[in-house]
């Protein structure tokens, strides 16, 4: 049980998507997540939309990172070729915390199946922050997202004490 003194709260969040097509009109998950967080009553610090390219993704994170307590990175975290998010983002943690992985990907599962095997959903320290790299589809925005606010707050009262 976490307790009410144990959180940081609001959350200030840097939200990355990342994908080759995406517009901001018509990036879907963006949209989605950017609603939950300010739903919860959190703060959108930032949005940005960058190429599916190791650099790029890790200049959008290192800038999210600096007006932000959590960063979440939305794409690029898949199997194909151009999936590099997880490459880009892992030399900036010191720490990983390979349980969201394994509890998105186990959630994913009762949704979608095996395709969860695809996913390299991650997430881990970077300084005094936070760096969550999600799936780009709708419902893994949602997902992921929701996931992330039950546990940021407390999460990031943890990374700073």
């Amino acid at each position: 049980m976490v307790h009410e003194e144990h959180v940081v709260d609001p959350v200030r969040f840097a939200f990355v998507t990342v994908s080759d097509t995406r517009t901001e009109e018509d990036d879907e998950s963006g949209k989605i997540a950017k609603d939950m967080i300010q739903q919860g009553g959190h703060v959108v610090s930032s949005y940005c939309i960058v190429e599916d390219d190791v650099a790029a993704i890790r200049r959008a994170v290192e800038r999210g990172l600096a007006c932000a307590d959590v960063v979440v990175c939305c794409g690029g975290s898949g199997v194909a070729p151009r999936d590099v998010t997880p490459e880009a983002v892992r030399p900036l943690l010191s720490r990983e915390l390979p349980g969201f992985g394994e509890a998105f990907r186990r959630e994913s599962f009762e949704d979608i199946g095996s395709r969860a095997f695809l996913s390299r959903a991650l997430a881990g320290v970077a300084g005094q922050g936070l760096v969550f790299c999600i799936p780009g589809s709708r419902g893994a925005a949602k997902l992921g997202t929701g996931m992330i606010l039950d546990a940021a707050g407390h999460m990031l009262w943890e990374v700073r004490r």
